[in-house]
């Protein structure tokens, strides 16, 4: 019997076409390296609005890498690494210019380790409505299209890595971790966070995990091992708190630069107080903090709460924080462009925190 709902041969080629002309753009992710912030940023530091809190941003992230004692905390949220900022990072990891991670799941399954499996973003040059964007199998986020049908490549990668490894638990550090080595051994990009952090020693966390494609590649891996009567691995969420705040207490001085906020910047400041829980009353608040963020203060939430505001809970030191309201994408390439060029991470002693776990 014919699928009458399939479409016909001319349909398809028709289809085929929309969809490559619609995906023809790639995202050119920004080169920190390619030229040098420090003029423009020294000159909006004597401005004021945005201008200025950019240009005490950038100071307090170079305060950090010039302090030889403080760990620095890359928080990421938000869709920049999709927006053109994912080569900032990976550069970031590369020059030992950071040496934890916390991010979104998103942040490091759907844009990172998707290009790292040798996929694109694209520029949304033109936006029909998202119900013929849904018939294409394009995603769109804002003005960035996304390849669904490779992003379920993704979701299928990551069940092929959980079918690999012994069934037990796993915070989401050590099975990113596994994702990294994967990249090593069958990756199509060098300038993958994940393969770098991987390469690095850096951990990264993400205390939201499962919300992103690796959530459907370890549901089938879960669905599947249930069916044929065999164990299963997990994430194991408690282990990624207990693994931060680890890190935290041996770290002692520690920076925090974010990128947006929500759970990771809750995370990464929460791990203070768990440091009290467990008795650790000599751990000292987050020294420096820097968020970028457009969220708006007056809604409560913890993504637009101020730093000055965190000071309250016993997470953050007021004395040495800023927050900058811009669109992380159009004022990060500056602030670490700066800081590139200025050359102060050249002297920092390598931390490599996930050897703590080895």
């Amino acid at each position: 019997m014919t699928d009458t709902l399939a479409p016909s041969h001319d349909q398809a080629t028709i289809n085929d076409t929309r969809k490559a002309e619609l995906l023809s753009k790639q995202v050119k992710h920004v080169d920190i390296k390619s030229f040098d912030a420090r003029p423009i940023v020294d000159a909006m530091s004597d401005m004021s609005f945005t201008s200025r809190d950019l240009g005490r941003a950038t100071k307090i992230y170079n305060q950090m890498l010039a302090d030889k004692d403080c760990t620095v905390c890359l928080v990421i949220a938000g869709s920049t690494s999709a927006g053109g900022c994912m080569d900032l990072y990976a550069e970031l990891v590369r020059n030992n210019m950071v040496d934890v991670i916390v991010a979104t799941g998103a942040t490091i399954v759907d844009m990172d380790f998707f290009e790292g499996l040798g996929h694109k973003h694209y520029q949304a040059l033109e936006i029909p409505d998202d119900d013929t964007l849904r018939s294409l199998y394009i995603d769109r986020i804002y003005d960035t299209y996304i390849d669904e049908e490779a992003l379920q490549n993704v979701d299928h990668t990551i069940f092929e890595i959980a079918e690999s490894l012994e069934p037990k638990a796993y915070s989401s550090r050590a099975f990113i971790r596994e994702m990294g080595k994967y990249l090593v051994e069958h990756g199509k990009k060098e300038n993958s966070l994940v393969k770098l952090a991987y390469e690095h020693d850096v951990p990264i966390f993400c205390p939201a995990f499962v919300d992103s494609s690796a959530g459907f590649g370890l549901v089938k891996h879960q669905v599947d091992s249930a069916k044929a009567g065999k164990p299963y691995l997990m994430i194991d969420a408690v282990a990624d708190f207990r693994e931060l705040t680890e890190i935290k207490i041996k770290a002692g001085t520690t920076g925090l630069l974010m990128i947006g906020g929500g759970v990771p910047k809750n995370f990464i400041q929460d791990t203070v107080v768990c440091a009290e829980i467990l008795g650790h009353d000599d751990v000292a608040v987050h020294k420096y903090a820097v968020q970028i963020t457009v969220a708006d203060v007056r809604d409560g939430a913890c993504s637009s709460s101020t730093l000055q505001e965190a000071a309250s809970w016993g997470k953050v030191n007021t004395g040495i924080e800023q927050m900058v309201f811009a669109e992380a994408g159009s004022v990060m390439p500056l602030l670490a462009s700066d800081a590139y060029h200025r050359g102060l991470w050249k002297d920092r002693p390598t931390r490599a925190w996930a050897k703590l776990f080895a």
